[in-house]
């Protein structure tokens, strides 16, 4: 089974939205599973509120996640590292320049190849989490598509 490694802050809005909706939609036989972390994540927070009621809108569930920091064991155990932000992949690329080649951004796989970053929702409205939420989705669907290229 091959990781996936969703980051963003402090993992309790978009990687963990990430985290869910990737495992959802790759299913168990994909060969891939996700996780999440955050740059400066205390342990054991649970997700936003607005995080799991926007991805409870998808009959997904995010009420058993719990927060954690990006630590040297969970980058160097994932074959993929998924930035939410350039900020956040300049800092993975700083604490960890050795995993360089398994970086990227989660806009980084769509047609027009232009790197972009999610929104960041944290202290938003409901309706900016959905937003966040389906701007997440839309960018797995590229890096789905992305995987599956790679596996064949």
């Amino acid at each position: 089974m091959k990781t996936v490694l969703f980051v963003c802050t402090g993992n309790i809005c978009r990687s963990p939205m990430a985290e869910v909706i990737f495992n959802h939609r790759v299913g168990p036989d994909a060969g891939w599973e996700a996780t999440s972390a955050g740059t400066f994540a205390g342990l054991g927070s649970p997700a936003s509120d607005h995080a799991e009621k926007a991805v409870g809108e998808l009959d997904l569930d995010l009420s058993g996640h719990r927060s954690k920091p990006l630590t040297p064991e969970l980058v160097n155990r994932c074959n993929l590292i998924v930035a939410m932000t350039d900020g956040h992949r300049f800092h993975i690329l700083r604490e960890f320049p050795g995993v360089a080649n398994k970086v990227c951004l989660i806009k980084s796989f769509g047609t027009s190849k232009v790197p972009a970053d999610i929104t960041d929702p944290y202290g938003g409205s409901l309706n900016v989490y959905r937003k966040t939420r389906d701007e997440i989705d839309r960018a797995l669907s590229d890096l789905i598509l992305f995987i599956r290229r790679e596996n064949h």
